[in-house]
């Protein structure tokens, strides 16, 4: 099977060993290069898997941010404060205001008066909201379990092992 990427093989376009260990000793540095390696296939992953995620809740007419947002809201039964979900999602309360300016505009979610504290608004998912992910929930699940099909349970847990610690290493390419 050959996938050509802007004119290369698909191969060709992924980091491999020798590539990683050519760039390292041009430069002189004292690094694995096999840690170099799996860094860089697990960066082009990410991006490979960030664009299949738009595409995918593209279908539901949504963005893997809503869809996010309203899966949070669902969790949390149905109201939340949107500085709550910004702390739930990763990210600003800006982003959050926008995303919920367009569900709202879809009529996802809707704001009000926060029964907890009446100066906040809260974010309430409304039926439609609620209709959408049930309605989406089939066929998105379905292709997560199929986009890990080739993993038996086994390798599946040592995988979110792997996973969860090499997020916590991700601070490396943050920090200052």
């Amino acid at each position: 099977m050959t996938n050509h990427l802007n004119g290369r093989k698909q191969e060709d376009a992924i980091p491999s060993l020798i590539q990683s260990q050519r760039q390292i000793d041009r430069y002189g540095l004292d690094v694995d290069a096999q840690a170099v390696l799996v860094a860089a296939r697990l960066m082009e992953a990410g991006a490979k898997l960030g664009h299949a995620a738009e595409m995918h809740f593209a279908r539901f007419g949504l963005s893997t941010g809503r869809y996010r947002l309203l899966a949070d809201l669902e969790d949390n039964g149905g109201e939340v404060l949107p500085s709550q979900l910004a702390e739930h999602l990763g990210v600003t309360r800006a982003t959050v205001t926008g995303l919920i300016d367009i569900l709202e505009r879809d009529g996802l979610v809707s704001r009000r008066a926060s029964a907890k504290d009446g100066r906040q608004k809260s974010v309430i998912l409304t039926e439609l909201g609620a209709s959408k992910l049930r309605e989406m929930a089939p066929e998105h699940f379905a292709r997560l379990e199929a986009m890990v099909g080739l993993l038996n349970t086994e390798e599946r847990s040592v995988f979110l092992d792997l996973l969860g610690r090499v997020t916590q290493g991700i601070l490396a390419l943050t920090e200052e």
